[in-house]
């Protein structure tokens, strides 16, 4: 190899480079995989394109190997081939991968609320005219939570309270209002930075999303308390249902969603998530530092 190959592997130069040694630096997942398929170019002829990932240090990097196999191109006894650093190529695509598995569950998810929001304005509507004016303001509140969640480039909006980011994400939700009927928002007067209410938005989306689907907020005597404290430099979101459907053990968080807001916290918001699954409800418990809030 030459220099700029030996700098990509993360390897010290030497006069003579084995496969053995560059397998030691070969992601455990792929080295298989690359093994076999260095072995096949022994005694296929023709071209050759293999992508997998390596390991320096903490960071992984895309690798994509690409020659020619058996006798083709050989000079000397020796094959030719490059390597190509494509870790930036693969992190764009795992970013659209990722992209495009979050607008489809999003969208599933936005069929599955109307869906319940129309159940919800059926039960405390008393005539057709009433249900459809209440139903269209939900879906019009559902709009703005979901503004809230993505907003559009330029239009993002300035540091906000905290509360007032609640009630405009939880509104479709209610009986009434935010503040009133079987939602309740209990949380300390603070303000909220850009960053911050985008990523916690999202969080909340998706747990009343849930809610809706599955916990208190998909029946009548559904009832949801969000309340915060601080403690340690730290701000703690609690989300506490009663009144839903009895929950049978402690359900598996595998999809999508589970997932993205596990992601969310984490990355954007610095914190954590917990789940107390009890006879009266969920309970959720999101603690982030107090810093990162106005970000």
């Amino acid at each position: 190899m030459d220099e700029r190959g030996f700098e990509l592997w993360g390897l010290a130069w030497c006069e003579v480079v084995t496969f053995e040694q560059l397998s030691g630096n070969i992601h455990p997942s792929d080295r298989d995989r690359v093994r076999a398929a260095f072995n096949a170019t022994r005694s296929v002829a023709g071209s050759y394109e293999i992508d997998f990932r390596i390991l320096i240090g903490d960071e992984v990097r895309w690798i994509s190997a690409r020659g020619r196999g058996a006798h083709e191109g050989i000079e000397d006894g020796v094959m030719y081939g490059i390597f190509l650093d494509v870790t930036g190529r693969k992190q764009a695509e795992e970013g659209s991968e990722l992209l495009a598995g979050e607008m489809s569950h999003r969208v599933k998810n936005l069929l599955s609320i109307a869906a319940g929001l129309t159940q919800l304005t059926g039960r405390s509507a008393s005539s057709v005219p009433q249900m459809t004016g209440e139903l269209t303001e939900r879906l019009t509140a559902l709009g703005r939570a979901h503004d809230a969640v993505r907003p559009l480039p330029g239009k993002q909006g300035r540091a906000a309270l905290l509360g007032d980011l609640l009630s405009v994400l939880l509104a479709p939700y209610d009986e009434t209002a935010a503040f009133s009927g079987r939602i309740r928002v209990s949380v300390q007067r603070m303000g909220i930075g850009e960053h911050a209410a985008s990523a916690l938005a999202l969080v909340v989306h998706e747990l009343a999303t849930n809610s809706v689907k599955y916990g208190a907020l998909s029946c009548a005597a559904g009832f949801l308390e969000i309340t915060s404290r601080a403690a340690d430099g730290r701000i703690y979101l609690v989300w506490a249902e009663t009144g839903g459907p009895k929950i049978v053990g402690n359900p598996q968080l595998t999809g999508f969603g589970s997932r993205l807001i596990e992601r969310t916290v984490a990355s954007r918001l610095g914190g954590d998530l917990s789940y107390d699954w009890q006879k009266a409800g969920l309970v959720v418990t999101l603690g982030m530092p107090e810093g990162r809030l106005a970000e």
